[in-house]
């Protein structure tokens, strides 16, 4: 086919029927049109196609390579196309039911779903007139999912989105599989004919078929700049949504960044989860088990609390979660993915005020050892925070830091409504005494009601669960020396990797007076002792610090560096209030400290 003929395609070429909802549609701002996506925060992912019937075993042996996902058998299994599309004919119409999905969502309270219309092995999931290969031909029926599940989105209130495999196509005879990286064997020009011939047609069919797309999510995982696609080919989808659909989200793996006038929102990569507060609209793609088609031999199905947990930690950073599910080709849902969405659905049911319409609190991320924070403001101009406590503290004291305001009261939220809870607050601490038991069997949920927006501080360091100050480089107050911050890796703890002068300082309230014992976690890679020096309140503590070696993790072959525990001093405060806790080192040129971090609790 030439290029003339590829861009002709371009053109409204087949009698497509615009409802009048579509044509009357009128565009949004970006920010009023990704609004619902901000409110709803929870939707559910539907991986099914050809793969599906699969299951992840190809003639008697099972997946190959590395990752596991069902959907990819067909390269990973080198299957013919031929040899491919014959699973078609294992699909049981007779029991599939797309609004049996659509219940299942909003039974598990989620407010959006999107289906893999396309997935990369390049078989459209419905009736497609742009490509016969597609399930509807080569299952020999004349249902169309799509319009199926439509409806169903429809009469439920649930909003319906598509996942399109744009860059990568594993039918056409011009599109992109990874193993031509070492074929090569396609152009930019014959690559240009499958995006003119299958892509933008398609994604017409895609926007004129089937009523409202509340959005269309792509899968280019990679800068688009490292691909055979064009930044000339992402516009052309961009401009046809905006035309056809002005109110159609798009996601940032359409190639391009978040930030790129028309993505209106971010997607991780697959199960990664946010570990910042980001204002711009994001969400995670993540899976119920390990793969997302339909594998057979799946055996690693997360737990509801890691699911729940998951969901509350993104939106506590203004983010949202897709969690997928892989039905069989039968269109039924494993049990154990109906069983885990069914007491998501119940949580949410009695929760979902903490999550629908909330974001976080701009305070550190994870700073509490007892879960997360999410909040939202109310009708005029009040704030509610909800504390989602993963954690039930066996001292039934559940101490939250960083609120200046005094909340109007406290309740926990119980299965038969909200239990008032008594609590104490100094400063920026607070205490809530907690009844025996929790108010749920996965993630507790506590309301504290705001007459106006609260007064966040987002400097003071933390009180952990037990009491007691844990300071490290992850909530210093300024860290302006810019020492190297090394995450958790397996072996070693975060820590700061202090090779040159400076001074870190960390905002400590300290609730009542007396005398606080201070621990230091360190380790000393120098072959000499090194000098410290920790100070607060006109008080010093000077500590030669001893060179410390390697821990045995394993026994034979697995060794880390050794972080000890010194208790180094005592501080005296003379009342409750702020202070200003310092530590100065002063390493000379090849030697290093490892810094974990300061712990101050009150000598008892």
């Amino acid at each position: 086919m030439d290029l003339n003929k590829a861009n002709y395609l371009l053109l409204p070429v087949f009698a497509f029927l615009f409802s009048s909802s579509l044509l009357a549609q009128q565009a949004k701002s970006p920010e009023a049109r990704v609004q619902w996506f901000k409110e709803a925060r929870f939707g559910m992912f539907i991986h099914w196609g050809l793969y599906s019937a699969a299951e992840g075993i190809w003639e008697g042996e099972r997946l190959r390579n590395t990752n596991n996902y069902a959907e990819w058998i067909r390269y990973r299994n080198r299957i013919s196309k031929e040899e491919y599309a014959s699973l078609a004919k294992r699909f049981d119409w007779n029991k599939i039911n797309p609004e049996e999905w659509v219940l299942l969502a909003k039974k598990a309270g989620m407010k959006y779903i999107i289906i893999t219309a396309k997935h990369h092995d390049g078989c459209a999931i419905w009736n497609s007139r742009v490509s016969d290969y597609n399930l509807s031909k080569l299952s020999g029926t004349h249902r169309d999912v799509l319009k199926e599940l439509a409806a169903a989105c429809k009469k439920h209130g649930i909003k319906l989105g598509f996942y399109y495999s744009h860059w990568l196509d594993w039918e056409h005879l011009y599109g992109w599989d990874h193993n031509q990286e070492l074929t090569g064997r396609i152009t930019d020009e014959q690559y240009n004919i499958y995006w003119q011939e299958k892509v933008l047609p398609q994604l017409r069919e895609l926007l004129t078929n089937y009523g409202d797309v509340a959005m269309l999510w792509f899968d280019m995982w990679v800068d688009h700049k490292t691909t055979i696609v064009k930044k000339e080919q992402l516009e052309q989808v961009i401009e046809l949504v905006r035309k056809l659909q002005p109110n159609c989200l798009i996601n940032s793996r359409l190639g391009l960044p978040a930030d790129t006038p028309g993505i209106d929102f971010q997607t991780l990569g697959d199960n990664q989860f946010g570990t910042v507060y980001n204002d711009h609209p994001w969400e995670t793609p993540g899976t119920i088990a390990h793969s997302w088609g339909y594998n057979a031999l799946e055996n690693q199905w997360k737990s509801t609390t890691q699911l729940l947990e998951s969901l509350i930690d993104n939106v506590s950073l203004n983010g949202g979660y897709t969690l997928n599910i892989g039905p069989r080709a039968d269109g039924s849902v494993p049990y154990e993915g109906i069983r885990r969405l069914e007491d998501i659905g119940a949580w949410m049911s009695k929760n979902g005020e903490s999550v629908y319409g909330s974001t976080g609190l701009a305070l550190r991320a994870g700073q509490y050892d007892w879960g997360r924070i999410t909040t939202k403001l109310t009708r005029n101009n009040k704030q509610d925070v909800y504390l989602q406590v993963y954690n039930w503290p066996l001292d039934h004291i559940l101490r939250v830091t960083g609120i200046i305001s005094k909340p109007q009261s406290i309740a926990l939220i119980t299965s038969s409504g909200k239990k008032l809870l008594p609590f104490s607050q100094q400063g920026p601490l607070m205490h809530i005494q907690l009844p025996d038991q929790p108010g749920d069997h996965f993630v507790s949920t506590i309301v504290l009601h705001y007459n106006q927006p609260i007064d966040p501080d987002r400097q003071v360091a933390a009180e952990s669960t037990f009491g007691g100050f844990a300071l490290s480089g992850e909530n210093t107050a300024d860290n302006s020396v810019a020492f190297k911050l090394v995450k958790y890796d397996g072996l070693r703890p975060t820590h700061l990797v202090v090779d040159h002068p400076g001074v870190l300082v960390w905002r400590l309230y300290i609730p009542e007076a007396g005398s606080y014992k201070v621990d230091l976690s360190f380790h000393n890679s120098s072959g000499i002792d090194m000098a410290v020096d920790v100070s607060a309140d006109r008080q010093m503590i000077h500590q030669q610090l001893k060179p410390t070696g390697k821990v045995v993790v394993e026994p034979h072959d697995s060794y880390t560096e050794e972080f000890v525990n010194d208790h180094i001093g005592t501080f005296n405060f003379p009342k409750a209030g702020f202070y200003e806790v310092k530590l100065k080192a002063d390493p000379a040129a090849g030697e290093k400290l490892l810094f974990n971090r300061i712990w101050v609790d009150k000598v008892q």
